[in-house]
Order: structure tokens, then C-alpha cells, then sequence
């Protein structure tokens, strides 16, 4: 039935403009089926082998693409098949994003001021644990801090990755060093490794190292480089 309603407008459409023929008198019809002449119809007119136009891209198909026929862009103007954009390659794309800054693999990047930079195919949880880590990463370390209340203005080793836990709906209230070595999954994670035991915690992210004894090294808990894990207990969030 679609094909029926689409085709039925098309063909009076045809046969009522684009021809320059006057219509034939009904003596004319008549004459021409007595001597067996079919009346000339405006079909007659249109081509055997019609262009196949993709609507949403205006981009010829069919025989006529491989031949490198001409198209209407939206300027009214015929552009050839060759000169249409053409698929970029990912080394491409990895350069491109190289020299934005933007990490494009599994690593996050590190900023001059010490942020982190999530990596585009990171998970949203990871990308919003890493924005809030970004957000306390240069404030001071206060023994306590961040435990009354995820907002305040210094924030102990475990409060640190409390904030940026909340801010991803991993977790709903602060959790001391202690309790963080028995939360989550055992094990390292894919995105996320926290390394805790009763006095101390601190984790991996994508590669980077948020941890408030990185404070004394450049003033940012976010640090490229690792320390001794030995007497931590290793957890991941479950998924990450």
C-alpha cells in the first residue's frame, strides 16, 4: 500500500505539467484507438534508467556512484562523487587528538597544574570520578577533613576519594581508609584500583595516581608517577 500511495501523486503529477504537447481532443483519442495508435502518455517521456538519489545525504547511488556522477549540494551547485569528504583514518584522529591535549587511549592525561585529563573512552563513572578529583585535587590535607560533610575546605586521604566516589553515586556518605579496604570488589580494576589499609588510601585511575601524599610534590593530589603498595589491601568499585 506505501508504494501504491507514494507512486499514484507522482503519475498525475506528470501527466499534468512537464510535457509541451497540447492535450489531443477526444476526435483525436478516438482516431488514434481505431487505428490502433496508443495516445502519446508523459510517461513515455521519462528515462529507463532513473538516478537513485539518497534523500537524507543528496548523494547519487546505484550505477551512476561509481561512475562519478555529478550531485545537487545544498547551494544548488554539481559537486563530483571524487570531491565528497572522505573517511578519516584513525592514526588521523589519534594525531589530532595528540596535539589537542585530549588523551585518546586508555590513560589519562596530566595537566602542567596537575588536573587529570579522563580519557575519551572512558566510562561516564570514570570521567565524573576524575572531574570531581579535579575539583579538591589542589586543596589542602586536613586529618578529618571531608568527613562531617563532602563539602568542606581540606580533605584527609579517604575523604579525597570519598568526594569523587559521591560525585559518581558510588557511594552516599564519607568512608574512613579502613572501611574503603573492604568495600567494592578484591582485586585491581580495569579503570579504578584503590590501595587502603587503617592508615592510609589512595587509588589509580586510568593511569594516574590520586593521592594526598602527592600534596608535598607539586600541591595536586592527581601525580604521574607510582609509590609502594606493599601492606595495601587492593579493591576496585564493582564494574570499573
Amino acid at each position: 500500500m506505501l508504494g501504491l500511495a507514494a507512486g499514484v501523486p507522482g503519475a498525475v503529477a506528470l501527466a499534468g505539467c512537464g510535457t509541451a504537447e497540447p492535450a489531443a481532443s477526444g476526435a483525436t483519442r478516438a482516431a488514434q484507438t481505431v487505428a490502433g495508435a496508443e495516445p502519446a502518455q508523459a510517461v513515455d517521456a521519462l528515462e529507463r534508467h532513473p538516478r537513485a538519489v539518497d534523500p537524507s545525504a543528496g548523494v547519487v547511488t546505484g550505477r551512476d556512484a561509481t561512475a562519478g556522477a555529478a550531485r545537487v549540494d545544498s547551494g544548488g551547485s554539481h559537486a563530483s562523487a571524487a570531491s565528497l569528504p572522505q573517511p578519516r583514518s584513525d592514526a588521523e584522529i589519534r594525531r589530532e587528538l595528540a596535539k589537542s591535549g585530549i588523551p585518546s587511549g586508555d590513560h589519562a592525561g596530566l595537566t602542567a597544574d596537575g588536573l587529570a585529563i579522563a580519557p575519551l573512552g572512558a566510562p561516564v563513572a570514570v570521567q565524573t570520578v576524575i572531574s570531581a578529583g579535579n575539583q579538591i585535587a589542589r586543596l589542602p590535607y586536613r586529618y578529618g577533613g571531608g568527613h562531617a560533610t563532602f563539602i568542606d575546605t581540606a580533605y584527609d586521604c579517604s575523604a579525597s576519594l570519598s568526594f569523587a566516589f559521591a560525585a559518581a553515586g558510588l557511594i552516599s556518605s564519607p568512608m574512613d581508609s579502613t572501611a574503603l579496604s573492604a568495600w567494592g570488589d578484591p582485586g585491581p580494576g580495569r579503570w579504578i584500583t584503590i590501595f587502603a589499609n587503617g592508615t592510609h588510601t589512595f587509588m589509580y585511575i586510568a593511569g594516574l595516581r590520586f593521592d594526598t601524599g602527592g600534596l608535598r610534590a607539586n600541591g595536586s593530589r592527581w601525580q604521574g608517577s607510582g609509590r609502594d603498595t606493599s601492606g595495601f589491601v587492593v579493591r576496585h568499585p564493582a564494574g570499573l
